[in-house]
């Protein structure tokens, strides 16, 4: 793997995981945040690659592990985002969220020497991660994003270029307290599922 990409918000209050709140704070959200980031940058951390890249909209904090390089997002819309970042690559790359804390270097660890592309799909009907053996930001660029649809119109995206791909297992995105629960359940040792144990003891029942 020449470069393990990671697209992701600085953890800041009212700006990320707005959809936690009810029941959870702006600040507690945000601490979700940080926790589901980590898990994941560690991960990442822990998986061969040439280059380990997170691609921020803000400035990094303390959460940041060594070995991974830090580069700006761009403006405009998600695609045109993810788009920048794939150009941003010399050669083969897998990109992913911040958004699926339970993720692992073996789910991460994609050899492309059978398939062009590695498609993620998650639960939402989005997806969790892309892999391009050469990664051309017109198979990104114009994809309609945040929607129930964006996950098979991405995948219909790189059929259509001809790409053989390769579908990764689908993940669910931590979107919701209840989506919380169950990433949680699934990775009960990450720094997210400890976040999410102390948090709810704080919620007013």
């Amino acid at each position: 793997m020449s470069t393990l990409l990671v697209i992701a918000k600085e953890p800041r209050p009212g700006r990320v995981k707005t959809r936690l709140t009810p029941p959870f704070t702006p600040r507690q959200a945000a601490s979700l945040a940080e926790a589901a980031l980590v898990d994941t940058l560690l991960a990442v951390a822990a998986t061969p690659a040439r280059r380990r890249v997170l691609v921020l909209d803000g400035v990094p904090g303390p959460w940041l592990p060594p070995g991974i390089d830090v580069v700006p997002q761009c403006g405009g819309g998600l695609d045109e985002r993810l788009a920048a970042a794939f150009a941003d690559c010399a050669g083969p790359a897998l990109l992913i969220g911040m958004d699926t804390p339970q993720v692992t270097p073996e789910l991460l660890t994609v050899d492309f020497a059978g398939c062009d592309a590695y498609f993620g799909p998650a639960e939402d009907g989005g997806f969790w991660a892309l892999g391009l053996a050469v990664p051309d930001p017109d198979l990104v660029r114009g994809v309609p994003m945040s929607t129930a649809a964006t996950g098979a119109a991405q995948r219909e995206r790189l059929t259509a270029a001809g790409l053989r791909v390769h579908d990764l297992p689908r993940l669910r995105d931590v979107d919701t307290a209840y989506d919380a629960g169950l990433v949680a359940a699934a990775a009960p040792r990450g720094r997210f599922a400890a976040e999410l144990a102390r948090l709810e003891a704080e919620v007013p029942r």
